[in-house]
């Protein structure tokens, strides 16, 4: 038995696989073993929930099936199947990952732990959910839910992202998915099972608020549950304080077009289409005094439309959207493009951008 193993590691591996056949939910990336539909996946569900993923992975399947499909699509193409997932650079990495599999394995997704994590994009988590999810191979994963699994399991009562803690957390699963492989028949899978059911676990039962340990197929093996402290675990830094952040927003209109700007490289959300907006120290009362001194527009009128509130990390970020006119003697020529509503639709824009089209141009 491993030495980080302290409870009966064959127990926990019974327990949560006959619990994982049973409860599993159906969702549409466990109905196959490719790597490259199961990387999508996996990448897709960073900070993302299931239920918003289903229907992009779905899309993303359909029209880009494979790495080849993917290595070659036009890059628009790409944020545009992936917009309102956020975190944008998920589907660039995914694209240049894609390339990387068509450039040094000839288009075949690898199936060693160190050829997929060398991938742009690749984490160890990520590479080790690959490769067990698809390969049925011994690789450890440790992901947010399975942090609090293993944390509340083993009553590990110092902070998960202390090095030491972290790796003591990365040997439990080691030495649970090795013994998945001991114990279980290759044809049961049995390494894909275990990790997959310590992340289900996490995500149904042992969640982050009111964990449901009555359900719980390890409950009487939870140090935590024994001592009552299973609501504490894990025990994680306090996050940093919300920053509240205002933005006047323009809806510019001339001749039946409106005015859309492209976000440049090395930014948040790069290469991601907005409509044109100026950060707001507060609340903004005069729109169009924030136009004159950032873009030396002279606006005739700004009407108020309404807010869009969305965050980002720490930040609390309210969209106060403006319509307008563009100057009709005004000789600037505005960086953007002038477009159709059917031309907005066709490209891809940041998710609060995208809301404010939706709401405001219908």
């Amino acid at each position: 038995m491993s030495p980080a193993m302290p409870a009966k590691p064959d127990a926990i591996v019974n327990a949560l696989t006959d619990w994982f056949a049973r409860h599993a939910r159906d969702l549409p990336w466990r109905r196959t073993l490719d790597p490259y539909a199961i990387w999508v996946s996996e990448i897709m569900l960073q900070q993302t929930q299931v239920k918003t993923v289903i229907p992009y992975w779905e899309r993303w399947m359909r029209e880009l099936p494979d790495a080849g499909a993917l290595a070659k699509a036009p890059p628009e193409r790409v944020l545009k199947l992936w917009e309102g997932l956020g975190y944008y650079t998920r589907a660039r990495n995914l694209q240049k990952a894609a390339q990387a599999v068509v450039e040094r394995h000839g288009g075949r997704f690898p199936d060693t732990f160190d050829e997929v994590l060398e991938l742009p994009g690749i984490g160890r988590y990520t590479a080790g959910a690959i490769c067990s999810i698809a390969f049925n191979q011994p690789t450890p994963i440790l992901d947010g839910n399975v942090i609090r699994v293993l944390a509340r399991l083993f009553a590990i009562e110092d902070n998960p992202r202390e090095r030491a803690v972290n790796d003591r957390l990365w040997n439990l699963a080691e030495a649970l998915v090795q013994t998945a492989q001991k114990t279980g028949w290759p044809e049961t899978h049995a390494c894909s099972v275990l990790n997959q059911a310590l992340m289900e676990l996490g995500a149904l039962v042992c969640t982050p608020k009111n964990p449901a340990c009555d359900a719980c197929p390890v409950s009487r093996l939870c140090a935590a549950r024994r001592r009552g402290i299973q609501e504490s675990l894990p025990n994680l830094d306090q996050r940093a304080e919300t920053t509240a952040r205002h933005f006047a927003t323009f809806l510019i209109q001339r001749d039946g077009r409106w005015l859309a700007q492209q976000r440049p490289a090395g930014v948040v959300n790069a290469h991601l289409w907005e409509f044109p907006n100026v950060e707001s120290a507060h609340i903004p009362n005069d729109p169009c005094a924030l136009a004159k001194a950032q873009w030396n527009i002279t606006l005739a009128a700004a009407d108020p439309m309404g807010t869009i509130k969305h965050s980002i990390t720490r930040y609390r970020i309210t969209q106060h959207v403006f319509r307008a006119q563009w100057p009709a003697r005004s000789r600037l020529d505005p960086a953007g493009r002038w477009l159709t509503p059917g031309e907005l639709d066709s490209l891809a824009f940041t998710s609060a951008h995208r809301k404010i089209a939706r709401k405001f141009l219908r």
